[in-house]
């Protein structure tokens, strides 16, 4: 059921409570339901966003040029940022769990396989199909394999998750969602437990309601932020104040230094994004093998081109000006991409003649492309996550996302201002390593090579090649993955959560987002916080069945 009040709840104790109805609390309430629990899901905003409970999240930000805006990296509303994403789904790879001296301590305390297990399961429950992510390319053949071209990225069919499963969450008996109720305490009792949660509505109003075990699925940063909270009331818990809590906080390096020209035209069209055998959108992706990563000390990292700078109209092509304009307008460039990607499609103060005058010159030929990416964007399913525009020079932006390394000076941690709840604010003071972006320029050079050697074409640096790793920091502000904050691990000192997600310090406190995560990997986080939740949900139940037959 889904209702905004809490009403009743004072009758029933449910098996479990979840605290956010994102992705990571949807999957896990929909497992734990499968396997015959009940959940009770408190999410702090509505069906849609209400600009009130979107300022919950506003924090001060040390370094705006570095971190995105809050408003476009959390989502209060039922389905959280599955409201914002185009639905990209990747699993992270064997490589991301190993210890790698170069980039700090990134190693986990569990196995790659302890998770890939489960990523089917969590790939159903985000609509993202089978768990293929390799595909060859028509027509190419290379035998060394320094970088694989082959890789995927999925794209879920029905990103946003409250709309696809609202039939499921409506009916079930199962599962018990309570709209617009903001969790703003956790009260542990002298046993160590959480015993009560303390929630506020929006009319101001204040409730404690008793739970079980609890689980904060409220995303990365939130999820740190109430611990923070409980450990400003209690400075032991969660390894103390010079533990690792709020510490490590790590997103991803992402953006454009260098451009890529195929001289290869079936590599080419390889990476367009395109419909596979499961009816999904899928694209290719470049990866550097784990030896070459290994050899050359290079983070995990995955590049594909892109159409070159929209913005800049000296591409004198009209659609490539079509897809600026749409997105200059924040209404119908929202409806393309997500909110991070528009803007750094769009920057200030780009004139829009010049695109006006590219639209005129080719209007028949954009009219027709734009006829058509609008029915494959709006009219048909699933809709097209993306675009990718061939042009005759055979040149396009080389896009790369790549992993970031943990360090403590990354870090979060509370303010003295208080949101209207009088739970305290976050001040987030994140930071990138120059090692990072000295390393993501040696992956360019080592991937230029790769493609000269191999005949599919060529990369150039936007800038001096000396300059490069400092285009890397200026193009990199991220906060839409925010991961590391509250890590795993063997113990109470070096991190906040063991190898099944549960507090080292409260015994019924579990967490679920990528706050847990040891490292970043290459790829966005959604799919593996899913796949953890699916593991958790079948650990508490099996906790709790051996409990009752003792």
């Amino acid at each position: 059921m889904i209702s905004d009040t809490l009403d009743g709840l004072e009758e029933v104790q449910h098996d479990y409570c979840v605290v956010g109805g994102g992705p990571a609390g949807i999957s896990f309430a929909l497992e734990v339901a499968s396997l015959g629990k009940s959940v009770l899901l408190l999410e702090s905003g509505g069906m849609s966003e209400s600009a009130a409970q979107q300022s919950l999240s506003n924090a001060e930000i040390i370094t705006p040029d570095l971190h995105e805006d809050m408003t476009i990296v959390v989502s209060r509303q039922l389905g959280g940022t599955s409201n914002l994403w185009a639905g990209r789904l990747v699993p992270f790879d064997p490589i991301d769990f190993r210890r790698r001296s170069y980039l700090g301590e990134v190693a986990w305390p569990i196995d790659f396989h302890e998770i890939a297990e489960h990523y089917q399961k969590a790939s159903d429950y985000l609509t993202g199909g089978q768990m293929k992510y390799d595909d060859p390319v028509p027509g190419v053949e290379i035998p060394e394999q320094d970088f694989t071209y082959t890789r995927l990225k999925r794209y879920s069919k029905y990103p946003a998750l409250k709309v696809y499963h609202r039939s499921v969450l409506r009916k079930s008996d199962l599962i018990d969602i309570r709209l617009n109720s903001t969790v703003i305490e956790l009260m542990i009792d002298a046993e160590g437990q959480v015993s009560y949660l303390l929630v506020a509505r929006p009319d101001g109003s204040r409730h404690k309601l008793p739970v079980k075990d609890i689980v904060l699925a409220c995303g990365g940063l939130e999820t740190t932020r109430l611990l923070l909270a409980t450990q400003r009331a209690s400075p032991h818990l969660f390894g103390g104040q010079d533990g690792p809590l709020g510490k490590y906080y790590m997103g991803h390096l992402t953006g454009e230094i260098a451009d890529i020209t195929f001289s290869d035209t079936n590599m080419e069209a390889a990476f367009d994004y395109y419909l596979d055998a499961d009816s999904h959108y899928v694209r290719r992706r470049i990866v550097p093998s784990d030896q070459v990563q290994l050899d050359h000390e290079l983070p995990n990292i995955a590049f594909w081109p892109v159409v070159p700078p929209i913005s800049n109209a000296d591409h004198r092509s009209g659609i490539l000006s079509l897809l600026f304009l749409a997105m200059a307008t924040k209404r119908f460039g929202s409806a393309f991409v997500a909110e991070a990607i528009r803007r750094k499609h769009v920057p200030n103060g780009v004139s829009k003649w010049p695109h006006l005058a590219n639209l005129i010159r080719e209007l028949p030929k954009t009219a027709l492309y734009g006829l058509g990416f609008l029915y494959k964007r709006f009219a048909s399913s699933p809709a097209i996550p993306g675009f990718f525009v061939p042009n005759p020079g055979h040149r396009y932006g080389l896009s790369y996302h790549s992993e970031q390394s943990p360090t403590e000076k990354s870090k979060v941690y509370l303010s003295n201002e208080t949101d209207r709840f009088g739970l305290p604010k976050l001040v987030i003071d994140f930071q990138y390593s120059e090692d990072d972006a000295q390393a993501i320029v040696r992956a360019h050079d080592l991937l230029g090579q790769w493609l000269e050697t191999h005949k599919i074409g060529r990369l150039d640096y936007r800038v001096p090649r000396s300059n490069a790793a400092e285009a890397v920091l200026a193009g990199a502000p991220h906060g839409t993955h925010q991961i590391g904050t509250a890590r795993i691990g063997e113990d109470r000192f070096s991190a906040v959560v063991d190898k099944n997600l549960r507090t080292f310090d409260c015994k019924n406190l579990y967490l679920l987002s990528s706050a847990v995560f040891r490292g970043s990997g290459q790829c966005n986080p959604t799919l593996t916080i899913a796949a953890l939740g699916i593991r958790l949900a079948k650990h508490l139940s099996a906790q709790a069945n051996t409990e009752k037959r003792k």
